[in-house]
């Protein structure tokens, strides 16, 4: 795996962002619209994907990094549970259910291969030691 420089070249993070828009533009639709306890609860967790692979990105070490990883990945199921009660109260299709669900899977499993990565001890993360030495 090649050197990541900053959390944007992550490809879970880039998947969960295009999870978090899809996300916010369903929830502002409809019914699911005038539901602000589930509308904002699963556009929180949409967001606590992005930003805990981003905060956790920064963090020392990858034991620490995989736990903003592990995090990350329980928000993106919090979001698949949501997506069954959005289901169930008639704020979703089956069809766009089925396409947020899996994109909410390809999340969970893009974290999971990354965190199984990093207990490998493989640093991917430029350091602050490998950018001075480029320039």
């Amino acid at each position: 795996m090649a050197k990541i420089e900053r959390f944007e070249d992550i490809q879970a993070w880039q998947e969960a962002r295009e999870l978090t828009k899809t996300i916010y533009r369903v929830s502002a639709t409809g019914q699911w619209a005038k539901d602000f306890g589930l509308r904002d609860q699963i556009r929180r967790a949409a967001i606590s994907v992005m930003s805990n692979v981003a905060e956790g990105f920064d963090r020392q070490g990858d034991a620490e990094f995989g736990r903003f990883l592990s995090i990350a990945k329980g928000s993106a199921s919090e979001i698949k549970a949501q997506l069954y009660v959005a289901l169930d109260q008639g704020y979703l299709d089956a069809a766009t259910f089925n396409e947020l669900y899996e994109s909410c899977d390809k999340v969970v499993r893009f974290l999971g291969g990354f965190i199984r990565y990093l207990s490998g001890n493989r640093d991917v993360r430029r350091s602050t030691h490998d950018a001075e030495t480029k320039s």
